[in-house]
């Protein structure tokens, strides 16, 4: 059973400036719905504005949530922050957290949106406006959620918002696989940063994750794993630069799994990047991901030793 977060704001209008699609998101869900595998739906509440400001600076989240954001940030997001777009962040926000919730309940659960790893304290950056993962790990801790959370992002790029956001913090551990050559730029520090040569094929990765997560799972004993878990490794995918198959994608994303659900530990995952001229394409690999997690976790005990409530509190 797959256990998704989906809200109708995922599916936002195309932007009247900027290259994103968001047709992808349509395509996933309707996907995954005529996967005729089981699934089962569940609408994520709204970010409340203290969880954002939490993290990001209460400025900017104003900026946001009043589709005020100048023009020099939207060039750096990618696309204009509408009212729409407003009212998408904080559902994705609060898919996140939601799916961290389903996962405490089930095991394994995902957000069919989010992984906005690139968001920074002040700014948006990458087709990114506030960074959920960041978010999400924040107010498990401060919610008795968690001690300690995991975040595992092997989108293309390197998480280095994520990376931002939480650095100095022993409660929060930052591993990233990604393409040493890609966006951004200017890396930031993950609390480990493992970046992989151009052309990197299954093997090569595959190798690299193996040495590195049971490690850091070990190590780092977290509470939780948020996974970003971005199909733009894919050697088809038009901004990344590592060349992984369909068949090294559904590997990764078992290893991942079988990894932390094989520790007794909960796994969210996050859509994460994924880019082509045919959003179809892109939107069967991430399904295909999502649905990969979920059979995975069918061989995993679902049971912990704490209560779910889906109830946000209004409290910071």
């Amino acid at each position: 059973m797959l256990h998704v977060v989906h809200h109708v704001d995922y599916m936002a209008p195309a932007p009247a400036r900027g290259t994103f699609r968001f047709d992808k998101y349509r395509a996933v869900i309707q996907m995954l719905r005529e996967s005729g595998e089981p699934i089962t739906e569940h609408a994520p509440p709204s970010c409340p504005r203290q969880w954002l400001e939490a993290v990001h600076c209460p400025a900017y989240v104003e900026e946001v949530l009043s589709a005020a954001v100048p023009p020099e940030k939207e060039r750096r997001i990618g696309f204009p922050v509408t009212p729409h777009i407003a009212s998408r962040v904080t559902h994705t926000n609060g898919g996140t957290w939601l799916a961290a919730q389903l996962a405490f309940e089930y095991g394994y659960a995902a957000n069919s949106a989010a992984g906005s790893h690139h968001a920074l304290h002040d700014t948006g950056a990458g087709y990114c406006v506030f960074n959920d993962l960041a978010v999400c790990a924040n107010r498990l801790i401060a919610q008795g959620d968690a001690g300690r959370v995991l975040v595992v992002d092997l989108d293309v790029h390197q998480g280095d918002g994520t990376a931002s956001l939480t650095a100095g913090r022993d409660d929060i551990f930052t591993l990233s696989l990604h393409a040493e050559k890609n966006f951004p730029l200017r890396k930031a520090r993950s609390s480990l940063d493992v970046p992989l040569a151009d052309g990197t094929d299954d093997d090569g990765y595959l190798e690299a994750l193996e040495r590195q997560l049971p490690q850091v799972l070990d190590s780092f004993a977290p509470d939780i794993v948020l996974y970003q878990a971005g199909v733009d490794v894919h050697a088809d995918d038009r901004l990344g630069r590592l060349a992984l198959s369909d068949e090294g994608i559904a590997a990764r994303d078992r290893f991942v799994v079988n990894a932390v659900r094989g520790r007794g530990l909960p796994l969210a995952s996050t859509l994460g990047g994924g880019y082509g001229t045919d959003p179809l394409e892109v939107a069967r690999r991430h399904a295909r991901s999502m649905l990969t997690c979920a059979q995975a976790n069918v061989a995993f005990d679902h049971s912990f030793s704490r209560s779910t409530s889906y109830v946000i509190s209004q409290k910071p």
